[in-house]
């Protein structure tokens, strides 16, 4: 971990500043909801809280570059911080408590540090180059991730988010039925699950940088491995397979 424990530390400030605010619009009855776009919801708190980290990123770190889901990219540093100020929206608009920042920070095309958190649940996990991963729950003492040590997708736990969006629905139901068992903890929930050996493989077939950034260096520092579904380590292929790494090769190939 050495040279990022700063960061990391920075990181936590920045996890701090977030759930100060997406905590107080949660359940709130003045919260509004939008649109985008891509007719995906986003929140007066979405925005609130990735203005707000932005802010904190320009005094404290004015060299590094951002990138977050609602305002997009500033800066050309290949240091870059990449937040989703709430990822799981759904959840948060609904009253559902899984929900969670994420912050990332990347230099180049390694994710150094990744920190979620998911203040209605009480848990924050956290991760540093070559220094385990982490969580705690409620303020407890933090505790040492590692993955499970299942060997064989018959007898795996499989997360997703959703049946949408796969190239072929068949195949991944397919697969569902294979695993022992198969449940949509969804969005960031389910890679922290992989994380802490509570379940053995996640995958979803279309997602953002910040939507993984801050994930893949947990997982890894947990003892698993993150991919694209076409195998390539890392965040850069726009999906994502997570693994305790014994299970890996024999999901991508029964995704095939």
């Amino acid at each position: 971990m050495a040279g990022y424990d700063d960061d990391l530390r920075f990181a936590h400030v920045l996890a701090d500043s977030a759930d100060d605010i997406t905590t107080r619009r949660f359940r709130a009855l003045d919260l509004r909801v939008e649109a985008k776009p891509d007719l995906t919801p986003v929140t007066d708190a979405d925005r609130a809280a990735e203005e707000s980290l932005r802010n904190v990123l320009r005094r404290a770190r004015p060299r590094d570059a951002v990138l977050g889901e609602e305002f997009g990219r500033a800066g050309a540093s290949p240091r870059c911080w990449v937040i989703d100020p709430i990822d799981a929206t759904k959840n948060f608009v609904r009253g559902i408590p899984v929900w969670a920042t994420l912050i990332g920070l990347m230099d180049g095309n390694e994710v150094t540090v990744g920190v979620v958190s998911a203040p209605a649940l009480g848990r924050r996990w956290w991760a540093a180059a070559s220094g385990g991963a982490w969580g705690t729950e409620f303020g407890g003492p933090p505790r040492r991730l590692a993955v499970s040590r299942v060997g064989r997708l018959a007898d795996a736990s499989f997360s997703y988010s959703s049946l949408s969006g796969w190239p072929d629905d068949a195949k991944v139901v397919s697969v569902a039925n294979a695993v022992w068992r198969s449940r949509a903890y969804g969005d960031f929930w389910s890679y922290m699950l992989v994380a802490e050996g509570a379940v053995d493989v996640a995958s979803e077939p279309e997602l953002s940088l910040w939507d993984m950034a801050a994930l893949a260096p947990i997982v890894t520092g947990a003892g698993g491995r993150f991919s694209s579904l076409d195998g390539a380590d890392g965040v850069l292929g726009g999906n994502a397979v997570a693994s305790n790494g014994l299970l890996h090769e024999e999901f991508l190939a029964a995704l095939r």
